[in-house]
């Protein structure tokens, strides 16, 4: 299975070129704001884009061309970028708790005082310095209000790139202070493409389009169910609620066990992120008097069906019970086939009420 990159190694970026003009208008315009929030659903290419731009800005406009800010892989800028050594850019993201060993849940306000030395000098190697905060949302409240001081009076020849998946989380004063630019997923062709050529070859035509629907325009969700064979776990799920409320306990038993293995912990999330979207869609689609997604007409009669047993309110909650069901299972370690048992059971007698 071939892969994308990731962002600060990734030389390409498809698909969003109204964002690369907005940037590029700016930059050529004499007078580029200091700070930007890069929006859009998670996986999209907003990291992509952000190291993007910092490698045309740190190696000076000779080296890239301006019209795409692409710059190539044989660049020094572009090595010094992939490995993380690059004097001028730094990188804000959750840092590892030196007790567990683990990654942080949060960006702590540490990891932000970094930027004080790296704006108290001038830059190292061209004009500019440039800042990534990647998950800008995952800023607690004194690492906010840490870089908050810095937008409020931003440092000289400084571009902060604030990437978020979720910027109404960020403070108001973050967000006002920032010039707001937002991507939108890839078109399902693009997607398409992106997957037969890169991400998941293997797949036949049928698993690549169902791939591409249900990756919502996300290429790096796309490689993420790829790797955890989100495309036979989909399947396999919407055997077993096209059957609701009859439920097939030996097919749900099956799944279960796949996802109770030990090294099936992935598996597992993949499968109730699955359930969690599906639901979604399902209440949002309703909601908006239409669906908005691409189904196979085994599905778009599921959910017809489904919807007749119960309202609109009626399946939100149950999305909202689900939810919180996997929630939990992931805070504190609940048994993951039993989990899967608790959930079908709970589908079984909301389409049977």
């Amino acid at each position: 299975m071939a892969e994308i990159l990731p962002p600060r190694e990734n030389p390409d970026l498809r698909g969003h070129e109204q964002a690369v003009q907005a940037l590029g208008e700016a930059w050529r315009s004499g007078r580029l704001h200091h700070a930007w929030l890069l929006s859009g659903p998670r996986g999209i290419g907003k990291a992509t884009l952000a190291f993007r731009f910092a490698r045309f800005l740190l190696a000076g406009e000779s080296a890239g061309a301006a019209e795409t800010f692409f710059v190539s892989p044989d660049h020094a800028v572009f090595h010094r970028v992939a490995s993380g050594g690059h004097a001028d850019l730094m990188t804000i993201e959750r840092g590892v708790n030196e007790k567990t060993g683990k990654q942080r849940s949060e960006i702590i306000v540490d990891d932000v005082r970094r930027i004080g030395r790296l704006v108290s000098l001038t830059p190292g190697e061209g004009e500019w310095r440039v800042i990534i905060v990647d998950g800008a949302e995952e800023m607690n409240r004194n690492a906010a209000n840490a870089i908050l001081k810095y937008l409020e009076e931003p440092p000289a020849q400084t571009l902060f790139l604030m990437v978020s998946h979720a910027p109404a989380r960020l403070l108001p004063t973050i967000r006002s202070r920032c010039r707001a630019l937002s991507l939108r997923p890839l078109a399902d062709d693009l997607l398409n493409e992106l997957i037969a050529g890169r991400i998941a070859p293997e797949l036949d035509e049928k698993e690549r389009a169902l791939l591409a629907s249900i990756s919502e325009g996300s290429p790096g969700r796309a490689q993420a169910l790829a790797e955890q064979g989100g495309v036979a776990l989909y399947d396999s799920l919407i055997g077993i609620l096209d059957r609701l409320p009859n439920l097939d306990i030996r097919a749900v038993h099956s799944l279960g066990d796949k996802v109770a293995r030990k090294d099936g912990l992935e598996a597992f999330r993949t499968l109730t992120g699955l359930l969690d979207w599906w639901l979604a869609r399902l209440v949002c689609d309703h909601a908006r008097g239409g669906g908005r997604h691409q189904m196979s007409a085994r599905e778009t009669a599921l959910c017809q069906r489904l919807m007749t047993t119960g309202d609109l309110e009626h399946w939100a909650l149950v999305w909202e019970k689900l939810s919180r069901l996997f929630a939990r299972a992931e805070a504190v370690n609940l048994e993951p086939k039993q989990v899967l048992l608790n959930a079908f059971t709970t589908l079984q007698q909301a389409a049977g009420d």
